[in-house]
């Protein structure tokens, strides 16, 4: 009989909302190792550019979307001295209001759960394989990417993966 702890995969795509509290507890339950916990959630917003946005649906791929999210997992991982990761991103029509996407980073300190965070997000925002369409009051439309999110997620191709020193508080 296998008497290990459940650990949820790091990466999940679901339809269904995520509770970001139940995420963080579940991801650090037990764990007296873990100093720093940083969690992002994204939620969807009623405008875009001053233009009122009704709702918005968000497609992927399966199976190819949760590999490439898990292999930016694992870079993160091998940037940052990290204890636990998880992303959580919906698919499907939500509304203004409702939650699109968490990411949760732990670490022994807080600069590094900062940065995978960071990371991931930006990464999540410019090469997941995800497709977005905002319904508006004049029809729908796909979204395009934006440069700057794409600059953003630039600038960690530039930077060396050292990890930060332990002492790092």
């Amino acid at each position: 009989m296998d008497t290990a702890p459940h650990v949820a995969a790091p990466v999940r795509i679901q339809r269904e909302p995520f509770d970001t509290a139940a995420e963080t507890a579940a991801l650090t339950r037990g764990r007296t190792d873990i100093g720093a916990v940083v969690a992002f959630t994204g939620l969807c917003r009623d405008s875009d550019h001053g233009e009122p946005v009704a709702a918005m649906t968000l497609e992927h791929y399966p199976g190819m979307a949760e590999a490439e999210i898990a292999r930016h997992v694992a870079e993160a991982e091998r940037r940052w001295p990290l204890l636990g990761v998880r992303v959580v991103h919906r698919h499907g029509r939500l509304l203004p209001g409702e939650p699109i996407v968490l990411v949760i980073a732990a670490s022994a300190h807080r600069r590094a759960a900062f940065a995978a965070a960071e990371f991931l997000m930006d990464y999540l925002k410019t090469r997941a394989p995800f497709w977005k369409r905002e319904e508006r009051g004049d029809g729908a439309a796909w979204v395009e990417a934006k440069a700057d999110d794409d600059a953003a997620a630039e600038r960690w191709a530039a930077r060396s993966p050292a990890r930060p020193p332990l002492a790092a508080k």
